[in-house]
């Protein structure tokens, strides 16, 4: 799944970056749309989030594109590698600033882990 967001300057940090903060709710927030979609009627919650280092620094007004895809699966649990990337509106380049991965379980209504849905049901 391809996403989008600008940072605005409520984003910022004293310094005139971005929080590291934000960038990791939008990444585990871009991450969660992407499983629920994928898996429509599964209940997720995020169990953990891989390394985490920021590649470069991101001004306001920036455009950040996330792409999120599904990297591993087990019984109760997927992954979804995040890649994100700022994009330059003047020039049309982009560059990479974060990658991680997000793994999520499956849960009930009281949330005990439930297995996943068989591929294509």
């Amino acid at each position: 799944m391809e996403s989008f967001k600008v940072v605005r300057p409520e984003f910022l940090n004293h310094y005139g970056y971005l929080f590291g903060g934000f960038l990791l709710k939008w990444v585990d927030e871009i991450a969660w749309i992407a499983a629920s979609r994928d898996h429509p009627g599964c209940r997720f919650v995020t169990i953990a989030m891989d390394r985490v280092e920021f590649h470069r620094s991101v001004r306001q007004g920036a455009v950040l594109r996330f792409d999120a895809i599904e990297s591993c699966r087990g019984n109760t649990s997927l992954s979804y590698s995040v890649h994100v990337f700022a994009d330059d509106l003047q020039t049309g380049d982009e560059e990479p600033i974060f990658t991680t991965c997000i793994t999520f379980v499956r849960v009930d209504e009281e949330g005990r882990k439930i297995p996943l849905s068989p591929p294509g049901s």
